[in-house]
């Protein structure tokens, strides 16, 4: 059987399909799935390199698509974000390095924990089932999934 051109660069493009914090609103209550949260910012060489590797990865990408809602937030947004019928803003309205927006701060809790990248992995009723304040390589995220 012959790959075509098209289907080889579509399989080689796979990516994660991150979805809004009013996007996984609407999933959970139609679908419910666990979710993985990825807190991250501007300036942080960790996030980035989690963004271009480990979230890059194919058998992470197809693992996570198929078995996870996926959310990646810049913690430093100054968007108003619509979740569980509540509008969360931020303080301010430009970007400023270390002031974060409401909602990360609601989920993230004590600030001593405001360490990025943080991922965080719920079970289908929005409970933290596992959470990590660090660098996951591909290895560590698989392993965890």
């Amino acid at each position: 059987m012959m790959i075509s051109l098209s289907q080889a660069q579509e399989s080689a493009k796979a990516e994660i399909n991150w979805l809004s914090f009013e996007q996984l609103d609407d999933s959970l209550q139609t679908n419910p799935k666990p979710v993985l949260l990825f807190f991250h910012t501007d300036w942080c060489s960790y996030c980035k390199k989690m963004l271009n590797e480990t979230f890059q990865d194919p058998q992470v990408v197809q693992k996570l698509n198929k078995e996870y809602y996926c959310v990646q937030f810049d913690a430093e947004t100054v968007d108003s974000i619509q979740f569980d019928g509540v509008t969360y803003t931020h303080a301010l309205r430009t970007k400023k390095r270390g002031n974060y927006h409401n909602l990360a701060k609601l989920i993230l809790g004590n600030p001593k924990q405001y360490v990025f990248p943080t991922t965080i992995l719920l079970n289908t009723d929005f409970n933290v089932k596992k959470r990590f304040s660090k660098y996951l390589s591909i290895k560590e995220l698989l392993k965890n999934l």
